[in-house]
C-alpha cells in the first residue's frame, strides 16, 4: 500500500537522497503496522552557534486507526545528530516502538492504566 507521505525541510535545502531514506524507513514501519494511513516528516536544521556541527531535529507524525503517533526527536546535550540519516533512524526507531506498543494495547496484551 502506498502511504501518503509529506516531507518538509526547514533551514536546509530539500534532498532527494534524504527523501529516499525516509521512504525506506516508512516501508520498514509498514512491516510493523500495515494500517498506517499517513506520515508527515519535518527535518529542521536550527540556526544555532555551536562548537560542533549543526544538530538536526526530526519531527514525525503517523496516523493509524484510533491514534496519531508523534515523535519529536530533538538531540539533547551529549547526543550528536550531526548526521541527518542518524537523526532519521533514531526518530523512526522511536516511532516503531510506539507502533508496537499501540498494537499490543489494541490486541489486549497490555492493559492501560486508567487514572
Amino acid at each position: 500500500m502506498q502511504i501518503p507521505l509529506e516531507v518538509t525541510f526547514r533551514g536546509m535545502a530539500p534532498s532527494p537522497s534524504v527523501e529516499l531514506a525516509i521512504g525506506h524507513w516508512l516501508s520498514r514501519l509498514e512491516h510493523v503496522c500495515a494500517r498506517i494511513q499517513r506520515c508527515s516528516v519535518r527535518i529542521e536544521l536550527p540556526h544555532r552557534r555551536q562548537r560542533h556541527g549543526a544538530q538536526f531535529q526530526v519531527h514525525l507524525a503517523l496516523t493509524v486507526p484510533g491514534r496519531e503517533i508523534s515523535v519529536a526527536h530533538d538531540p539533547g546535550r551529549g547526543t550528536s545528530h550531526e548526521d541527518v540519516y542518524l537523526a532519521l533512524a533514531d526518530a523512526f526507531l522511536a516511532a516503531r516502538r510506539q507502533l508496537l506498543d499501540h498494537a499490543q494495547i489494541r490486541r489486549g496484551d497490555i492493559k492501560r492504566h486508567v487514572a
